[in-house]
């Protein structure tokens, strides 16, 4: 039974005059945030904003950065780019993720790649090799977060990158331990109790229920809920409170590693 848990967003994705998720709602009650950083959502005044909310609720901060998609939200399979050129555009929006992070006094702590590229590198080993060189070039200290049964945490581990275990809260699950892709039915979870069963499924009884039926194995470190969900902020209450009173301790991943290694 896992006794820490961090509890991550996706956020910052609000641009312009367009204004996407309760940031500062959901900023009260995770500990960790990843941050988009302009390629498929947010822009620079939001990562700013988002950093300085996060620094001063003392909420740990990464760097979201995804294929270059703002007209598809990053969600959309981009294929023929070159390897070169992808990885440098990942360099790219973790370099200006971390700038944004030392304008503030607040450091960056992991990366967490965001929809479509994630989803590829999770079962392309190539594409997870990529991710992690960008990654690496930018800070080999930076936690990378990632699923489990993924090309992506195979390629983290053996490249010595730290790695985070992620579920998912508002997701369903394959019987191979990856996402239902979101243009299945029941690929998101809407429903609070739904979600909160599903998560003491997997935080408590260390296994992730597939929608084949299976149940997998599984150590999280983190758990994540999508701050442009519907609900996203009374599901990330409803969890939040029923893994406390279950006797998991909400912290973030970053300072139980630290903890653990005596830093």
């Amino acid at each position: 039974m896992t006794r820490e848990l961090d509890l991550n967003c996706d956020m910052g994705e609000s641009f312009g005059a367009y204004t996407i998720g309760e940031d500062a709602a959901m900023l009260e009650l995770v500990t960790s945030a990843n941050v988009a950083c302009g390629f498929h959502a947010g822009d620079p005044v939001v990562m700013r904003k988002t950093i300085r909310m996060a620094r001063d609720l003392g909420v740990h901060v990464g760097a979201h950065p995804s294929f270059a998609d703002l007209y598809g939200f990053g969600r959309r399979r981009i294929s023929g780019e070159k390897p070169e050129d992808l990885e440098t555009q990942l360099i790219y929006q973790i370099v200006s993720m971390q700038g944004m992070c030392a304008l503030e006094n607040h450091p960056m702590t992991h990366v967490k790649t965001h929809g479509a590229i994630g989803n590829m590198a999770a079962a392309d080993p190539d594409l997870a090799a990529l991710c992690v060189r960008a990654v690496q070039a930018v800070d080999p200290t930076l936690t990378f977060i990632t699923l489990p049964y993924s090309e992506t945490y195979k390629a983290a581990e053996k490249a010595g990158l730290p790695v985070a275990c992620e579920i998912y809260a508002d997701r369903s699950y394959t019987d191979l331990g990856h996402l239902t892709p979101r243009s299945e039915p029941g690929a998101v979870i809407h429903d609070p109790e739904q979600s909160v069963t599903q998560v003491l499924e997997m935080v408590v009884n260390g296994h992730i229920p597939t929608t084949g039926g299976k149940r997998l194995p599984v150590e999280p470190d983190t758990l994540c809920v999508h701050g442009d969900t519907q609900g996203a902020v009374e599901i990330c209450r409803a969890l939040r409170n029923a893994l406390e009173e279950n006797g998991i301790t909400i912290s973030p991943f970053a300072q139980s590693a630290q903890e653990a290694t005596g830093a």
